[in-house]
């Protein structure tokens, strides 16, 4: 039978096939091969009523390192209007590694019920960059419908800083979850972890959701630099018309993108993060 890779612990792997979850040990041989991951397909044999032993995985389709999920289809990247403040660079790191591995992204902001001014802009510069942006708040339900649509039918995983509601929106979404929530430290800002292994959960209207725990950091892929430009949505209008083929939009003259990100076509912090991106994968490619 084929199931779905849902968790693991203490040993033991459980693996939803046919409508039921089944406990299972993995052959010796997979264990050697490397880790068996929430999101893998794997191929079962049944031993016993509610018992199974996985005797093969599928190949995957993508994988997220951290968190650590398999065949991953979207990212929902759920971000706070209020506190903690978004840190901007997580968010584009994100976003960018979303990119990088082929998996569609969604901004989810969250507690839009205690909005503050400073961040409401932030919406709607992302969604003129072309990103899909959900406007939420856990507390009162807005979104929540529109978040559960989104979810339906995909293989999704939750990704953000702690304290941002992401457990707090998959209980408004399925509240039989009754997910473990954390609030925002008075004295840092800063969110509790709340999550503390990865794992899959089925959602009732269909799909899966990964429940990860909460990051403050995104290491960057090793990857060609000159590709890390391809991955902000805004600078595609202006690649292939500066002076230079070879353009790594720094400080080149004739230069379409330093013109554009002089101009405020394109947003500030978002060259600012471009511009450490590819220097930190450039000193990647210099360190093999």
């Amino acid at each position: 039978m084929e199931g779905i890779l849902l968790r693991r612990y203490g040993g033991f792997y459980y693996v939803e096939s046919e409508g039921r979850v089944l406990t299972c040990r993995a052959r010796g041989r997979l264990k050697r091969e490397g880790e068996l991951l929430p999101g893998d397909r794997v191929e079962v044999t049944v031993l016993g009523p509610g018992e199974g032993v996985i005797e093969g995985v599928r190949p995957r389709s993508t994988l997220l390192e951290r968190p650590s999920v398999a065949n991953v289809e979207q990212a929902i990247i759920v971000f706070s209007l209020s506190t903690p403040p978004p840190d901007l660079e997580l968010l584009d790191r994100l976003l960018f590694l979303s990119s990088v591995k082929g998996i569609r992204a969604v901004i989810v902001w969250n507690k839009a019920d205690e909005a503050l001014k400073e961040h409401l802009e932030l919406p709607g510069l992302y969604r003129q960059i072309g990103y899909q942006v959900l406007i939420a708040s856990a507390r009162t339900g807005r979104g929540v419908d529109g978040l559960q649509e989104i979810l339906s039918g995909r293989l999704s995983t939750f990704a953000g800083p702690s304290g941002v509601g992401k457990s707090s929106l998959l209980n408004a979404i399925h509240p039989a979850l009754n997910l473990r929530t954390g609030e925002v430290s008075v004295k840092s800002g800063r969110g509790r972890h709340t999550t503390r292994h990865a794992e899959l959960i089925r959602l009732p209207g269909g799909g899966w959701v990964a429940d990860t725990p909460g990051f403050s950091r995104l290491d960057l892929p090793s990857m060609d630099h000159q590709e890390v430009a391809a991955h902000f949505p805004e600078m595609e209008p202006y690649i292939g018309r500066c002076r230079f083929n070879s353009c790594l939009h720094r400080c080149e003259p004739g230069c379409a993108v330093v013109a554009a990100a002089a101009t405020g076509e394109i947003t500030r912090h978002r060259y600012e993060h471009y511009l450490k991106f590819l220097e930190e994968i450039i000193a990647k490619e210099r360190s093999y």
